[in-house]
């Protein structure tokens, strides 16, 4: 198992993030800290493989306790995981030996990407004793497709929240085997039509959930949704 050690200030990212990595195969999450300096402390403590990174903390940065790291000399990788879109950040990131950078919002798929690419890059050169071009290709190459970086389809949409994603996804799969109305999902999670029409809109984008039209003796047929099974 991959020891994980989530360091974010933001209590609700933090429990976000600590529920993705719960449904990723291969990881085990040792502790979560909310500064640079309990980080710090935890990472002698438990001397984690791998962390999830914040860049914006109120006592400094991120990428700070990334340079600790890395002047300590430890065997410890990181994946960013922040709001921070400077260029200049992204660049200073992978300077000092970053794995990833995951801008938020963003959506489980993106995280899972990039930890299922994470777990097996480093089983992949953990076993191969003797490497060879190949492994090289395929484990250090960036090989990530734009069709699957959900952050296109949802980047500048303004007003997209992961917590409501999460809401209305955590809703859908309760409904498993069942047809359900934008205005249904909006009364039940407590936002507004408009809102819930919206977030079905991208799921069924992502494929999660079909749409389907129902047809009454008068008037405009009704969306009706449903979770996708196949």
């Amino acid at each position: 198992m991959i020891k994980v050690l989530i360091v974010e200030d933001d209590p609700m990212v933090r429990e976000i993030n600590e529920k993705f990595l719960k449904r990723v195969e291969g990881y085990k999450l040792l502790n979560s800290a909310s500064s640079i300096e309990r980080a710090k402390e935890l990472i002698l403590e438990e001397c984690p493989d791998l962390i999830l990174l914040d860049i914006f903390f109120p006592q400094g940065k991120g990428l700070e306790l990334l340079k600790w790291i890395r002047k300590k000399d430890m065997k410890i990788d990181v994946i960013l995981i922040t709001a921070d879109r400077n260029m200049e950040s992204v660049e200073e990131a992978f300077r000092y030996g970053a794995v990833d950078y995951i801008i938020k919002p963003f959506v489980f798929e993106r995280f899972k990407e990039a930890m299922n690419q994470y777990r097996n890059r480093k089983k992949g050169l953990e076993t191969n004793g003797c490497i060879n071009q190949e492994i090289i290709d395929k484990y250090l190459l960036n090989e990530k497709k734009a069709a699957t970086n959900l952050l296109e389809d949802i980047g500048e949409v303004k007003g997209f929240s992961q917590y409501t994603y999460e809401k209305v996804l955590e809703y859908i799969e309760e409904m498993k085997g069942k047809t359900f109305t934008a205005q249904q999902v909006a009364k039940d999670i407590g936002v507004s039509r408009i809102t819930a029409r919206r977030y079905l809109d991208f799921l069924e984008k992502e494929q999660k959930i079909v749409l389907e039209l129902e047809y009454g003796k008068v008037g405009r047929p009704q969306n009706k949704y449903r979770l996708r099974e196949d």
